[in-house]
């Protein structure tokens, strides 16, 4: 009897809510810095203030809308899956992007945690496949879900026999 194909279809899972902070977090430090290269370039040239303070005002106006909306659409859209036969994932804000990985297909597993992932006790799930496309992350997991949800692929790998390389 043939395998059935595995399907895309919406993963079960919503990523930690604890994430809705993290990318505001990263989004306000990104335009933080941007609005202050901005805001010392207005101070300290005379004959640019006519110009950059147009651009200083609508990006500190885009970066206050896209550090409130953001972070809420991608909660609403990421969501994460995995499975006995495949590791499923959408994300995205602007563009999305739904993944699903056959296990037979994983080759690596990795967690990663930056110091505001840290701080806010909150991983990226890494799962590197065979495809062109590059790995499929899953940011915004609980820290310890993410590290539970890599030894469960560790687990479950191992005893796939052969690849689909």
């Amino acid at each position: 009897m043939a395998e059935q194909p595995i399907a895309l279809r919406p993963p079960e899972h919503r990523v930690e809510r604890r994430a809705v902070g993290l990318w505001a977090l990263q989004s306000a430090l990104g335009f933080g810095i941007l609005a202050g290269l901005l805001a010392g370039a207005y101070l300290i040239f005379d004959s640019a203030r006519s110009w950059l303070g147009p651009i200083l005002l609508v990006g500190a106006i885009w970066g206050a809308v896209v550090t409130l909306v953001m972070p809420l659409w991608r909660y609403a859209v990421h969501r994460w899956e995995v499975t006995e036969d495949a590791v499923y994932a959408v994300t995205g804000w602007v563009v999305r992007e739904w993944r699903v990985a056959p296990i037979s297909r994983i080759q690596t597993v990795d967690t990663i945690r930056g110091p505001l992932e840290q701080a806010l006790k909150l991983a990226t799930l890494e799962v590197t496949t065979a495809s062109s496309r590059g790995p499929i992350k899953v940011p915004g997991m609980d820290a310890r879900v993410a590290a539970q949800v890599a030894a469960e692929l560790a687990r479950i790998t191992q005893r796939t026999p052969g690849d689909a390389t």
